[in-house]
């Protein structure tokens, strides 16, 4: 009589008994007595772990609910937590031989080229390296049109877990840089700008940069210099034609260090940011003029829409509001002259004297400023950002690592939002925001890089697939955005974004689809 199988437990014949299974037998079947290994979670399960619903369920909440669906912790989009998916999953590649390229600067645009068959608009990627070099590379997608000089071919470097059981095979399209592309400047590259009528969020296909905005950081020996690199004329296939020096333009020379620079889209002229303060620059009579004169470094700045005022970051941890509209007497005119607090600090008795003998209760500052508006963040500003279709709010990190979000009408009452996680410590580290104006990146000093909910402040993606700090960051500016989030970047649409990643140790480029 052949023995009964009992759950749990064996039947040994010679000892005519069953004992417990406490461990595998010898011989007998591994799915009796081990377990399955766990299989992969499916991608679209995270989604529905973030906001705690399962995938049936979510599904039918939309089904039923439309758009905002209820959860545990109270309401959610759809198509946000789509999105927000679609933004954690990029994929990341590195071009062979781009090391110290595009750790300065980084600025992507479109320009014409005469071709045999006549003019055809091509992509550029500028880059600026810290050791001085500038260099204009064609992104050659479907073809190429320089056949000569040097071509930097993809690696895939990061694949989102949604990718890794499949084969995706398909990569993006190569870079070259012609002969005659690059250009050995006199100090770093400090800043690439666009300069142009458009907004960024405004560019459509077909529309083309008629110039450039490039600063040089400065040396011992000689101080930064403001350039305008023209491309009113389209590029050419001849290879005996130097593409960047003929069309290279300096502005204006400056004694001092440049750090940083914008431009205004309305008007043809940059604010500079120097050792020395913050300068605007009219870029067709080449005339400077300071609006804002301080012994703190002007770290970065950033205009806004009317270009009627500039934000200033300082070394020192303020920000500050300058009104950069032309002053009565003109350039000539004498500057005001502020003294703003710091903020207060809560010291201890044992360390009270320390302080007050090293720092001081406040500081002083020259120009049209708005003190109401001067606000501090706990270390030297690493980055400003205003949003352009929210113009009132703008984006700050801080060398501690801080970043927030702030409403320019609501300074004084802090910030609006606090992003967790960016790595920080005394390194000038770019922030970039998709045209959408949804996600915020970054890189970090532990080589990481980041992406963040602007809105919720969630921390959707956190990799290291650089050995050197990401430290400059560039969008693709051929996307298709007319400002108007509910009818342009619906769920899916995210597939067609590209970014650009610039570090010491090479270029990169991110991109969902």
């Amino acid at each position: 009589m052949q023995p009964r199988e009992l759950p749990g437990f064996y039947y040994d014949v010679e000892k005519n008994r069953y004992f417990p299974v406490k461990a595998p037998i010898p011989g007998s079947s591994s799915s009796t007595c081990l377990s399955k290994p766990p299989s992969p979670p499916k991608p679209g399960n995270k989604i529905c772990k973030r906001i705690g619903i399962r995938t049936t369920k979510l599904l039918r909440s939309r089904e039923l609910c439309g758009s905002v669906i209820p959860f545990k912790k109270g309401k959610c989009n759809f198509e946000e937590e789509c999105l927000k998916f679609l933004a954690s999953q990029p994929l990341v590649w590195k071009y062979q031989d781009t090391s110290r390229i595009g750790d300065g600067a980084l600025e992507q645009i479109s320009t014409n080229i005469n071709t045999l068959d006549g003019q055809s608009l091509i992509d550029v990627l500028l880059t600026g390296g810290v050791n001085g070099y500038l260099s204009l590379y064609e992104v050659a997608e479907a073809e190429q049109h320089f056949d000569y000089g040097v071509k930097c071919m993809p690696d895939r470097v990061w694949t989102p877990v949604m990718e890794k059981q499949t084969e995706y095979s398909k990569a993006v399209g190569h870079i070259c840089r012609p002969r005659g592309a690059s250009l050995a400047m006199q100090s770093s590259i400090s800043c690439i700008k666009m300069v142009g009528k458009q907004s960024p969020c405004t560019i459509a296909d077909g529309s083309t940069i008629q110039h450039v905005l490039i600063t040089t950081l400065g040396s011992e020996t000689t101080g930064g210099s403001v350039y305008v690199l023209d491309l009113m004329r389209p590029l050419d296939l001849n290879p005996s034609i130097p593409i960047m020096r003929n069309r290279m333009h300096e502005v204006a020379p400056f004694n001092c260090t440049i750090w940083t620079a914008d431009c205004n889209y309305k008007r043809s002229q940059a604010v500079i940011g120097t050792n020395m303060g913050a300068a605007l620059v009219n870029l067709e009579t080449k005339v400077p003029s300071w609006v804002c004169r301080t012994r703190s470094d002007v770290l970065s700045v950033q205009l806004d829409q009317s270009g009627n005022v500039v934000l200033c970051g300082l070394r020192n941890g303020a920000v500050v509001t300058v009104d950069v509209r032309e002053k009565r007497g003109g350039s000539f005119a004498r500057l005001a002259r502020h003294r703003v607090p710091y903020r207060t600090h809560k010291i201890s008795e044992a360390s009270s004297r320390t302080v007050q003998k090293f720092s001081k209760q406040w500081f002083e500052l020259k120009g049209k400023i708005y003190p109401a508006s001067t606000f501090f963040l706990p270390s030297s500003i690493s980055c400003l950002l205003s949003l352009q279709l929210y113009d009132q709010y703008f984006l700050a990190s801080s060398m501690d690592g801080s970043m927030k979000l702030y409403d320019h009408r609501l300074i004084q009452r802090g910030a609006v939002q606090s992003y967790e996680g960016h790595v920080n410590s005394h390194t000038r580290i770019q922030l970039g925001v998709d045209p959408s104006e949804r996600f915020v990146f970054s890189g970090g000093e532990d080589r990481g890089f980041r992406i963040w909910s602007i809105k919720s402040g969630e921390l959707l993606f956190e990799d290291e697939f650089s050995n050197s700090v990401p430290s400059t960051l560039c969008w693709q500016q051929t996307q298709k955005f007319s400002g108007e989030l509910d009818d342009t970047y619906q769920y899916g649409e995210m597939h067609d974004l590209s970014a650009w990643i610039g570090s010491e140790g090479g270029v990169f480029r991110m991109q969902w689809r």
